[in-house]
């Protein structure tokens, strides 16, 4: 497809010298001859490059180029001027311009520049899809209490430079989080960097995280920059950083504090400016207690703490990430969109979820890929979500639903205290409560605690 090209000056020679040059060349070329009609021709179609004067005569170049990467920034733009210095070059520069040429136009020069340009204005585009698909992968989804909290709670902490410990099973998508706090953060067009704590080994891991110089180890056959180095101005993210070694801990630790670290086998300072973001589905304060895990890099870490709730606390949430699954599957795969039946997503909901939404997920994924019908029921759903279902207790239909929402709020109290091993003021914070209001609902709902 020919790319096209707005040729915007007010001497007529110009504009039909260019344009037919330029269309000789292969290009679409469209010419005009005043500013008004500049955004006539952006507002009904598409061009990737404009060559636009410094002199019009009904305004200013440069006013014009200004709202052109305000309305139009999917348009890369050249500016030409009789009057050419260097003082309006860098202004023009400065406003946006992609290039600046002098009249009288050199042929090869401004075919190179347009060149630069299309090939400038390619990249744009890639990366602007590139944004797309990543926020769509980012996505936070879920209409229930528990997920518009999170998204306020991630809306806040994002723009800080404040390091952020994500707690939460496995699959509940702790990574997501963390990537949509990069992606809503200041340092959003830097790199995001990911270690998996957990599947390096013990051997490898600081050479991953720091990198290392040719011959330190055997096997060491050249240099490798570490994550870290690979970060910088960006996000590191250190997930499941609770089975990280103590040793590797210590490294860390400094690296934190100083904001450089060496390679091993180097004896030279690299310095940094990384944000970390770590993720853990353990207890790190039980694990400070066994002798695991350091105490001072904890308080290093946990300077925002961030809960991702189980899918069995939101389960309402179960019928729009089916659904979304079921949608982004069958995109992937070619395959035409199917629908789940009412009996099979209340299946699903009941259903206790113990690898959360990466379980809802791989499930989806495997109805999609198996099953040819475009409506999906219940006996299309494997055996295993009719043996597993949720142990939350079944109030009787007879309860009224003041009962229902009493039996509801014990047994949450009570998982909520057995989480937290029945310390009333981390279950109070746990629950967004003062101590003393728990203390009278747990008065009221008959829970005791014994010590």
């Amino acid at each position: 497809m020919k790319a096209s090209l707005l040729i915007v000056d007010d001497e007529q020679g110009i504009r039909q010298s260019l344009s037919r040059i330029l269309q000789d060349e292969g290009y679409r070329t469209l010419a005009v001859a005043s500013g008004q009609e500049c955004f006539e021709a952006l507002g009904q179609d598409r061009f990737q490059v404009a060559l636009l004067d410094v002199w019009l005569a009904d305004g200013d170049g440069m006013e014009i180029l200004q709202q052109i990467q305000e309305k139009h920034p999917e348009t890369v733009v050249v500016m030409i001027s009789g009057h050419g210095n260097i003082e309006s070059a860098v202004k023009a520069t400065k406003l946006g311009a992609f290039d600046f040429l002098e009249k009288p136009l050199s042929i090869d020069k401004t075919l190179v520049a347009i060149k630069n340009a299309l090939e400038h204005q390619a990249l744009l585009e890639e990366n602007r899809q590139l944004h797309e698909q990543l926020d769509s992968r980012i996505r936070i989804i879920g209409d229930s209490v528990p997920m518009k909290a999170l998204r306020q709670q991630l809306a806040l902490m994002a723009p800080t430079n404040g390091r952020v410990l994500i707690y939460g099973e496995s699959g509940t998508g702790k990574e997501l989080v963390a990537q949509a706090i990069h992606a809503q953060s200041l340092r959003a067009a830097q790199p995001f960097v990911e270690v998996n704590c957990a599947a390096i080994p013990e051997e490898l891991i600081e050479s991953e995280l720091f990198g290392h110089r040719k011959g330190s180890f055997t096997g060491a056959t050249e240099d490798k920059v570490g994550k870290f180095q690979k970060a910088d101005e960006g996000t590191l993210f250190l997930d499941e950083v609770g089975d990280m070694s103590l040793k590797t801990q210590a490294k860390v630790l400094r690296a934190l504090e100083e904001q450089r670290f060496e390679p091993v086998g180097s004896s030279i300072a690299v310095s940094v400016n990384v944000r970390v973001i770590a993720a853990t589905n353990k207890n790190l304060e039980e694990e400070i207690g066994k002798g695991n895990f350091r105490e001072d890099l904890f308080y290093r870490l946990n300077v925002i703490p961030f809960v991702v709730p189980p899918l069995r606390e939101h389960a309402e949430d179960i019928p729009l990430l089916a659904r979304y699954f079921m949608s982004e599957f069958a995109s992937a795969y070619g395959r035409k969109p199917k629908e789940l039946t009412p009996s099979a997503l209340q299946v699903l909901v009941e259903y206790n979820w113990p690898g959360n939404v990466r379980e809802l997920r791989n499930l989806i994924e495997r109805i999609v890929i198996m099953n040819p019908q475009p409506l999906i029921d219940r006996k299309h759903l494997p055996s295993l979500l009719f043996r597993n279902h949720q142990s939350r207790k079944q109030v009787p239909e007879s309860t009224t639903l003041q009962q229902a929402r009493a039996a509801y709020e014990k047994d949450f109290i009570l998982k909520k205290l057995e989480e937290h091993r029945g310390n009333i003021s981390r279950t109070a914070d746990a629950l967004g409560l003062e101590r003393s209001h728990l203390y009278r609902k747990m008065k009221v709902l008959g829970i005791t605690v014994t010590t």
